[in-house]
């Protein structure tokens, strides 16, 4: 798929190209929008928004919870705070050569630890999680976003509003154009004089305009693949002096995120748009059960008009005042609707269930009840965490590993860790569809030594203590390093504590007796090894 370009008199500029790129993205956005009107408005805005537009409320709450509940549940499984979220690994041949020295292995895994801990330090300390969480919103609701991750600190989120993107059938990124807005102030010297000019003076600030912080101008930055990608800043047609960069084609700085990938499409679709009838049929009834509820709780009262009650004395009478009039001239005015509401209440009641399940919300878990056993309960999170199994796949591939990738390589280049061997050292993601996978394996344990327990004792003695231990710490993604023991330590602690035995049995029975005891071992032990190597040659 070939890039197209755009010109203006003859001058092809970022602008142009921005501008041309718009038409394929607007199918997108306009549902984008519609999905964010149902859900969060302020999240992808209508077109021609400003610090002023008043944003459409809406008649449920259900899509803002739902979409904010999904995007937690992705963000403590995908970035769980305090444990990695990924291993380096080594290929299967240079584990076979560190082999050979096991102290080298064990030094080298020492090491590979000590980088995991440095790039979750700079995720806990950088302030990633939160552009993160507003990220996962924005591909819930709207199905694409833009991340980009500078040199340093967090990262910056760009909603369909403010760029384009051009992708080849395979959906890789050839190439992105960002817009954004920002005060003439913030640009140096020699670029800002090549605006002011370029418009007239219409950035300069005088007497007449108002304060040049409030004045804006419009950046366009382009990431562009070659042979590598290079990225440079244009303002007004004119590029901004060493805003030039380039990195490795498998180290971009950037993600462009996609919920759903399309084949063909340049944008992705979002999880809302998935659920959107739902959405818009609970918009609609939530309206009118609110209109007709606030029409039924208006209180208007009907007056015979030849009878002996005055409407004035009923309109003015205090609570306890005593008025002349009949009870058979006053009537109150009643809509009478109840069984078409009680109709437009269930339905509003099943569509909300089923916009929970969707959401993985916690009302969706527990059935109406009294007998709802913590088992039951747990089942049922279970399935609604299976139900992210295709999300998970997605993100560790396109958001977790780019993400990894990027921080170790700024990490390295500021000289925070050491360089690592490429194709050696690999990043592996540890959570999200493994973590489920995981799970699995761990209840797939817990039945099994159920059976064997259910069988007797004499079964325990087929099972390795070490590997069902091994095992659980990996289905718990604990690091069993230092927890359970080797069968080594177990072993030296048992002859610890035979001798401590014997000693006491010296101690005990005195010096000879034990002695003897003690040789008959030695040699009994001797004689075993003799008959386990076979006759001398």
């Amino acid at each position: 798929m070939s890039i197209p370009d755009a010109s203006v008199s003859g001058v092809v500029t970022l602008k142009s190209e921005y501008e041309r790129q718009t038409t394929d993205r607007q199918t997108f956005l306009d549902r984008a929008i519609q999905c964010a009107e149902l859900t969060i408005p302020t999240l992808i805005p209508p077109l021609g928004h400003t610090k002023t537009t008043k944003y459409y409320t809406p008649w449920q709450g259900i899509g803002a919870r739902g979409v904010n509940n999904l995007a937690s549940k992705l963000l403590l499984s995908l970035l769980p705070p305090n444990s990695p979220f990924f291993r380096l690994t080594i290929d299967d041949y240079s584990k076979a050569k560190l082999a050979k020295d096991p102290s080298l292995g064990s030094q080298i895994e020492q090491g590979l630890a000590a980088i995991e801990r440095a790039v979750q330090n700079e995720v806990e300390t950088s302030g990633i999680r939160s552009p993160v969480f507003l990220s996962l919103k924005h591909l819930i609701v709207g199905g694409n976003v833009f991340v980009y991750l500078p040199k340093e600190g967090g990262a910056r989120v760009f909603n369909l509003h403010n760029y384009v993107v051009v992708r080849d059938p395979k959906g890789n990124v050839l190439k992105v154009i960002t817009k954004e807005k920002i005060s003439p102030a913030s640009l140096k010297p020699e670029l800002r004089a090549k605006v002011e000019q370029a418009e007239g003076e219409k950035t300069k600030p005088d007497k007449d305009k108002k304060d040049e912080y409030e004045e804006t101008i419009e950046v366009y930055t382009v990431f562009k693949r070659e042979d590598k990608w290079i990225m440079y800043q244009e303002v007004n047609g004119q590029k901004v002096p060493d805003s030039d960069g380039s990195w490795p084609i498998d180290k971009a700085p950037f993600m462009a995120l996609r919920w759903t990938a399309v084949e063909g499409e340049n944008y992705g679709r979002s999880y809302v748009e998935e659920y959107l009838g739902d959405l818009v049929s609970l918009e609609g009834l939530s309206k009118a059960i609110v209109e007709a509820a606030a029409a039924s709780a208006k209180v208007v009262f009907l007056v015979a008009p030849n009878g002996m009650t005055r409407a004035k004395d009923i309109t003015e009478a205090e609570s306890g005042d005593a008025i002349p009039g009949h009870v058979d001239d006053v009537h109150a005015l009643q809509t009478e609707k109840q069984a078409d509401l009680r109709i437009a209440y269930e339905a509003v009641k099943t569509i909300s269930e089923r916009l929970a399940y969707a959401f993985l919300m916690n009302s969706a878990i527990q059935r109406n009840g009294e007998r709802v056993t913590a088992e039951e309960i747990r089942y049922m999170a279970g399935e609604l965490e299976d139900a992210l199994g295709g999300v998970y796949s997605i993100m560790s591939q396109e958001f977790q590993l780019p993400l990894v990738t990027r921080l170790l390589d700024r990490l390295t280049k500021q000289k925070r860790i050491p360089d690592l061997p490429k194709g050696i050292v690999k990043p592996a993601i540890v959570t999200g569809l493994e973590a489920l996978g995981r799970g699995h394996d761990l209840n797939k344990l817990n039945t099994f030594m159920q059976g064997v327990a259910a069988i007797g004792p004499n079964a325990m003695a087929y099972i390795s203590i070490p590997e069902l231990l091994a095992r659980f710490a990996n289905g718990l993604s604990i690091d069993p390093a230092g927890l359970v023991k080797t069968d080594q330590a177990v072993q030296e602690e048992q002859q610890a504590q035979q001798q401590q035995a014997m000693q006491a049995e010296m101690a005990k029975q005195g010096t000879g007796p034990a002695i003897k005891a003690m040789s008959d071992q030695v040699i009994a032990a001797g004689q075993q090894g003799q008959a386990s190597q076979g006759p001398p040659n």
